[in-house]
């Protein structure tokens, strides 16, 4: 007997261009929020580990294929990514949607990823290293814009307080997909 898997909601605007000119704020989390890009503290704000590393260099490569986008602001902690994507089609006819960009950011993460497990340089996961979905926020105005600049370059020094931290939110069970 075949089981049926509960439907996942979309959080995405419905009818929305997702690869209009514009900025979007996007928040991915590791898998049951598993610590896997170090683990930031009081004494090592701004710590680096290959992982996270990792993650900074692909995001950056993801970009860089795509002339229309940018991102002026993004950090690594140690379960989640955050980025501030910016599409600027101008002359470009197309652009990717952020949805397109955040598969690719997974993709190629994920196999980099790997290949650092394999080698003993980062630690093991279950199953994945991305959550499924993605959070995003489309910014509207130039005010919204300076507060998530503001709030990813602070985040690193706020990490006791994240809604992400292990002591807020501790790691879940994701649903199968």
């Amino acid at each position: 007997m075949e089981t049926e898997l509960p439907k996942r909601k979309s959080c995405r605007i419905p009818g929305y261009d997702y690869s209009q000119n514009g900025a979007y704020f996007i928040t991915i989390c590791t898998h049951q929020k598993r610590l896997l890009f170090g683990n930031l503290s009081q004494e090592a704000v701004g710590a680096d580990s290959i992982s996270a590393r990792m993650v900074r260099r692909v995001f950056a490569e993801v970009i860089d294929r795509y002339p229309a986008v940018s991102c002026p602001y993004s950090v690594v902690m140690p379960n989640h990514f955050h980025a501030l994507v910016v599409i600027a089609r101008a002359d470009i006819e197309s652009a990717p949607t952020v949805v397109e960009i955040v598969q690719a950011f997974k993709r190629y993460s994920t196999i980099e990823y790997i290949h650092l497990v394999k080698q003993g340089a980062a630690e093991p996961f279950e199953k994945y290293v991305w959550q499924r979905s993605f959070h995003d926020h489309i910014v509207r105005t130039e005010d919204d814009f300076r507060m998530i600049a503001e709030y990813i370059q602070n985040n690193p020094r706020r990490w006791e307080e994240d809604c992400f931290h292990p002591t807020k939110n501790p790691p879940t069970k994701e649903p199968p997909p």
